[in-house]
């Protein structure tokens, strides 16, 4: 994968599947070999609103990837127009099974991921596959890595992949993630698969986005029901001990029960829905059939209940609170005002000599004026 820097945000993505190219977020532009893209430094032609749309509605990979690339622009004009492209991609969006895949790392998922999505390829199913990479919060660089990790499912031809820098959010994914999904489902995508980065905080943010939060775990990997796999296994629809081959097919088996007894004292995720523990084997295969139907099963009980729409609905209110938190929050500290006086502030509390409470009221008392 070759890295090349780009001038400006006027540079868009082109295809994941030749490779990811544009400056947005900080970064420097990106893209990974393959046929089809522009040249580096090439300028392409801004698109209008209606060519997005157009473009996103057939199903156009080119221009899916320039939409992404909008929506992960932080230029005032592109937030703007993004904000127009989804308005008038609604209607085609809402009818793809969301699913989040987390786990620790090491415990296989992007393999997972590879191998579950090229078998739903395979039955005819169009997957897109959010990759959400580690991002530092000082360098703003990524690692783009998945789509080199799933080469076999990157090729193709009902499978997209895209990479997308966190571009230091907490837990890695938050309005462009959420934005880039409905993009996907209005492209046609029917299964969108979003990897989490696995660092605790993401595993909240992913399970307030996705239909079905699915949990790799791995067996033997020291104390099994520690409190912060616990605290993540509270979250999950299913559990799956992947490596369940060779020599670790007999431990695995064991993790199984084990997880499954302690998954008996715990409330379910999901009204009406028990979580089990699950094997399978990414290389070999064995056991990926056996959780595409688990997760068809979970769609076809929950649309049955209700619980599946009153989820959807419940994440639309809390993306909006999210949206209103952070919006207040980058004003709030944008402010000149409390930008200016933040420091000494800080200072007099870290000191002992400005309690909390009193210095958060003075700051507040500096925005509102």
């Amino acid at each position: 994968m070759s890295l090349g820097r780009q001038p400006n945000d006027e540079i868009f993505a082109v295809s994941v599947m030749g490779g990811v190219k544009g400056g947005h977020d900080g970064l420097p532009g990106q893209s990974s070999g393959g046929g089809g893209g522009a040249s580096p430094g090439a300028r392409r032609r801004r698109l209008a609103t209606e060519d997005y749309v157009a473009g996103v509605a057939a199903g156009d990979r080119t221009i899916l990837a320039r939409a992404i690339t909008l929506i992960e622009s932080n230029a005032a004009g592109h937030i703007a127009q993004a904000q127009e492209v989804l308005q008038a991609l609604l209607p085609r969006t809402g009818n793809a099974l969301r699913i989040g895949v987390t786990g620790v790392p090491g415990v296989g998922k992007s393999t997972f991921i590879e191998s579950f999505g090229h078998m739903l390829c395979e039955a005819g199913h169009k997957v897109a596959v959010l990759a959400v990479d580690p991002s530092s919060s000082l360098t703003r660089g990524s690692i783009l890595g998945d789509k080199t990790r799933m080469e076999l499912l990157s090729r193709h031809a009902n499978a997209y992949i895209r990479p997308s820098p966190t571009g230091g959010s907490l837990g890695g994914v938050a309005r462009k993630s959420r934005e880039t999904m409905l993009l996907c489902e209005a492209a046609g995508f029917d299964v969108i698969l979003v990897e989490t980065v696995g660092v605790g905080q993401s595993e909240v943010t992913v399970r307030g986005m996705v239909d079905f939060f699915l949990l790799l775990m791995l067996a033997g990997a020291g104390d099994e029901l520690q409190g912060i796999k616990k605290g993540i296994m509270e979250l999950a629809d299913a559990l799956v001990i992947t490596k369940a081959d060779g020599d670790n097919q007999a431990k695995a088996k064991g993790a199984q029960a084990d997880y499954n007894r302690a998954l008996h004292y715990m409330a379910p995720a999901t009204s009406g829905w028990r979580t089990r523990a699950y094997t399978c084997s990414s290389l070999s295969g064995e056991g990926i059939p056996a959780v595409w139907e688990v997760i068809q099963q979970f769609r076809s009980e929950t649309e049955a209940s209700g619980a599946f729409a009153e989820r959807r609905s419940a994440q639309a209110r809390d993306w909006v609170s999210s949206l209103i938190e952070d919006y207040l929050r980058s004003r709030f500290y944008a402010h000149p005002a409390v930008r200016n006086q933040m420091p000494a502030i800080e200072s007099a509390v870290v000191a002992g000599e400005l309690p909390v409470t009193a210095a958060v009221q003075q700051l507040v008392k500096l925005y509102e004026g």
